[in-house]
């Protein structure tokens, strides 16, 4: 589907190019934007080469464990039906403490992890159960306390301050998971009736 809509953008803008007469400017366009596009990725490879370093020097150093420790008990609390020391615990702690860290992409085996783990205390395999669901609310919402990805394409888009957006990010986020949590207990009730 998503291939189908950028075709039918770009066929549009090709349409209105030719009809407001600046059918010229096309191929100058698609040659700028790409040559912008390898510039980004490749500056953008060593902002991420070098925070999934510190990542895993954060992980050697035990500061995840740390984050795990303080982060264990509110897990307690949003997902109780989940056995204390079931893989799929630890799954959801290293996913968080990622997530915090502003790794979404280290986050994202530990949620895959969490979701087969937890799929196998499912007790109806054919739906989501209310763990998962609240599980994919906060994953998706993820409170960021360093956001270190956006801080990466801000700095490979030639920002002159890129860190300047960790206030609002942390607003934001904490913002997005406390709405995304009332939303899963809402409709988990909701859903009972």
């Amino acid at each position: 589907m998503i291939g189908y809509l950028w075709a039918a953008m770009i066929c549009i803008s090709i349409l209105v190019a030719g009809l407001t007469g600046k059918i010229a400017v096309i191929t100058p366009s698609i040659f700028s934007a790409a040559e912008q596009a390898v510039t980004l990725v490749i500056g953008l490879i060593s902002v991420m080469t070098f925070w999934l370093g510190i990542m895993k020097l954060v992980e050697h150093s035990g500061l995840i464990e740390i984050i795990k420790v303080i982060l264990r008990p509110v897990v307690r609390l949003l997902f109780p039906s989940i056995p204390r020391h079931h893989p799929a615990m630890n799954a959801i702690l290293m996913n968080m403490s990622a997530n915090l860290l502003g790794m979404g992409n280290a986050a994202t085996p530990f949620g895959i992890k969490a979701m087969e783990e937890m799929q196998e205390l499912n007790l109806h395999r054919e739906r989501a159960s209310d763990e998962m669901c609240t599980f994919l609310a906060l994953n998706t919402s993820s409170l960021s306390l360093l956001p270190t990805t956006v801080i990466g394409l801000r700095a490979a888009a030639g920002s002159l301050n890129p860190t300047e957006i960790v206030g609002t990010t942390l607003l934001a986020s904490a913002c997005s998971c406390l709405a995304a949590l009332a939303a899963d207990r809402l409709l988990r009730r909701w859903g009972k009736f």
